[in-house]
């Protein structure tokens, strides 16, 4: 099964891609990644066939006012661009991370079968939950589902928008304005991570997290016996910024040893009790006894996975609504607004409540539970 796999160059949405066609690619399928140069080396030194996603550059046209119009228009150009690189290799199956719907797009103008990639929970409003992205638990009692129906109702005006201008660009490529949908989609997240609710969508398939690891380097931590604290700024551009340099004056004469793992050139100087820089996250993940992170799904889907609790700062983006979520599910701590009095507070009490560690524990163990991404996509194919 030859399958294209078309993801954007944010990590968070480039790093699942790349593991999805890793697992592809192990249990004997053709993938082929498109993505942004950034990631085209490290995917084919990784032993993937990469070739770079055209149509990502921004253009005098977007309108970065109004997200929906970006999306969805890009999304038009996008499809056309990789077309051409699309019917070259003639694909069976085509999987289009959420994000970069332009995959969706070609894949229907080729009438090839697609799937979603969501590098996260299940983000489609549900009538039995309030809006994604308030960070809110389902309301109990007439009072708290009378809120979240209000809620749902303000939201819904953005959503109809946003269909509509999704129409209006698939109409723009020569598509119907009715969105068939994919065939399938694949929730890469934790079912601890997840929410019930009565609409679950029946082709939608919770496939546990897409990890990969850009490094093969190892960054020792500092030496000595004192509690490793492992921070992992955001990096997501709408991340909270200054986390590094908070935590270090938060956690100074803290007691703990700090390690910040970093895609980005690391602080010059540090003190004797931290380390930075790049280095792999499940190998660090492994010694610390905590983590400091911005709520973006795959830090918190490793740190949950390797059974550490957090100290969470969320940033923009759905991080408000991750953050909640594990701190629902009693594995982490969330930290808003960002300040060192309140984060050195955050990271001692989880690391002196066994009660954070044993539901972060809990939630690496609901990882059985999942369906298999790559029988997804060969049911899709059919």
């Amino acid at each position: 099964m030859r399958v294209a796999v078309v993801a954007g160059p944010d990590p968070g949405h480039a790093f699942p891609a790349i593991a999805l066609c890793l697992k592809l690619a192990a249990a004997g399928e053709d993938p082929v990644l498109f993505t942004g140069d950034r990631w085209l080396e490290p995917a084919r030194a990784a032993g993937l066939t990469a070739r770079k996603l055209k149509g990502l550059a921004p253009r005098p046209e977007d309108d970065d006012l109004d997200a929906g119009q970006r999306i969805h228009s890009r999304a038009a150009h996008i499809s056309t661009e990789v077309l051409p690189d699309l019917s070259a290799m003639l694909p069976d199956l085509v999987v289009s991370d959420i994000l970069t719907a332009g995959g969706g797009m070609a894949a229907e103008r080729l009438d090839v079968p697609w799937v979603e990639l969501s590098p996260h929970p299940l983000y489609a409003a549900s009538k039995g939950l309030p809006p994604i992205g308030s960070g809110l638990a389902p309301g109990e009692g007439v009072r708290g589902r009378a809120r979240d129906a209000m809620m749902r109702a303000a939201t819904g005006r953005s959503i109809k928008q946003g269909l509509r201008q999704r129409s209006d660009a698939r109409v723009t490529v020569g598509l119907p304005a009715q969105d068939p949908g994919p065939v399938a989609r694949l929730i890469a997240t934790l079912p601890a991570l997840e929410v019930p609710r009565p609409d679950w969508p029946e082709n939608a398939h919770v496939v546990g997290p897409l990890l990969w690891e850009p490094t093969a380097e190892l960054l020792d931590p500092p030496p000595g016996d004192d509690p490793l604290v492992m921070i992992a700024p955001s990096t997501a551009f709408t991340g909270a910024e200054g986390m590094l340099e908070t935590a270090l004056t938060a956690l100074d004469g803290a007691g703990v040893r700090v390690v910040a793992s970093m895609l980005d050139t690391p602080p010059a100087d540090l003190p004797s009790w931290a380390r930075a820089g790049l280095g792999r996250q499940d190998a660090l993940l492994a010694a610390a006894s905590a983590v400091v992170c911005g709520g973006g799904h795959g830090m918190l889907a490793k740190t949950l996975l390797a059974g550490r609790p957090a100290a969470v700062v969320p940033g923009g983006g759905d991080q408000w609504e991750l953050a909640n979520r594990a701190a629902r599910q009693g594995s982490a701590v969330v930290v808003r607004p960002l300040g060192a009095e309140a984060l050195r507070e955050a990271v001692l009490r989880v690391l002196d409540d066994p009660g954070f560690a044993a539901a972060a524990a809990k939630a690496a163990a609901s990882s059985t539970a999942v369906a298999d991404p790559v029988a997804v996509c060969r049911a899709a194919v059919g």
